[in-house]
């Protein structure tokens, strides 16, 4: 993926999310991700090293509109222009927000599958908050965001121009037949997200952007995911069949790939 709070068009940045019975889903949220000896992740959502990845807001009226999705904070170079080809492209536009003078600073749009996300313009270095403590450990990140649907050659096609990613193919077998799923490159040339065809090993996920988010233990997050009322939809293992991410629905129903 994308480097961390690095500025680029394409790059993901942060993501967030309106929730009913918001008390409930926090601290659903900070038990399941402050998991390991040293956690990723701190009570308050933020990661170890102080910095604002994740939002968990409460689902007042003014966001009654949005699906319960996690939305990626996607950049790209011009909001307005993002937002007027997804429309041509049958997207929708849910939020749109402009300052005084008219300019738009971000947008909440939804693509021809129904997946929610959204776009801001492409950060200022000086706005990145530098990170507290000590940069060499792991530290609690998006660490990859994909999507899977039916059609994803289109859905490519339509993220490709409403982001400006390059695409990267992967090759995928379904049984003895082969395909291909995409990766989407940043304009730094590395991979900032996946589009998926729900076939394979992505049959049944829902269509929706997926957050994978790194936790300290694995294994006990997913624990604490079934005693605080979640459900483990999908374990994914890795070629020593040691477990190495999984799916997760939250008690209000969200969708989370934890790793």
């Amino acid at each position: 993926m994308s480097d961390d709070n690095v500025p680029c068009v394409g790059g993901i940045l942060s993501a967030d999310i309106a929730v009913p019975d918001h008390d409930r889903e926090m601290e659903f949220y900070s038990h399941v991700l402050n998991t390991g000896e040293n956690p990723l992740w701190r009570k308050d959502l933020m990661n170890n090293l102080g910095t604002p990845i994740i939002g968990l807001g409460a689902r007042v009226p003014e966001y009654d509109q949005l699906p319960l999705h996690w939305m990626p904070h996607i950049q790209v170079a011009d909001v307005a222009a993002s937002a007027k080809r997804a429309l041509e492209l049958n997207g929708r536009e849910l939020m749109h927000g402009k300052d005084d003078k008219g300019t738009s600073q971000w947008a909440v749009l939804l693509d021809p599958n129904g997946s929610a996300f959204g776009i801001i313009p492409v950060v200022p270095i000086s706005a990145i908050t530098p990170p507290e403590g000590d940069t060499s450990k792991p530290t609690g990140c998006i660490s990859w965001i994909d999507l899977t649907v039916s059609d994803a050659t289109a859905t490519r096609d339509f993220y490709q121009q409403v982001i400006g990613w390059s695409i990267q193919d992967v090759e995928m077998k379904d049984a003895q037949e082969s395909y291909v799923d995409y990766n989407m490159l940043g304009a730094d040339g590395k991979p900032a997200a996946g589009i998926c065809h729900a076939r394979g090993a992505n049959l049944g996920i829902p269509p929706v952007w997926i957050l994978y988010i790194p936790v300290g233990d694995l294994a006990e997050s997913l624990n604490r995911v079934r005693d605080r009322g979640g459900k483990v939809i999908k374990e994914n293992k890795d070629s020593n069949g040691s477990l190495s991410s999984a799916i997760i629905q939250d008690p209000v129903g969200v969708y989370l790939a934890l790793g």
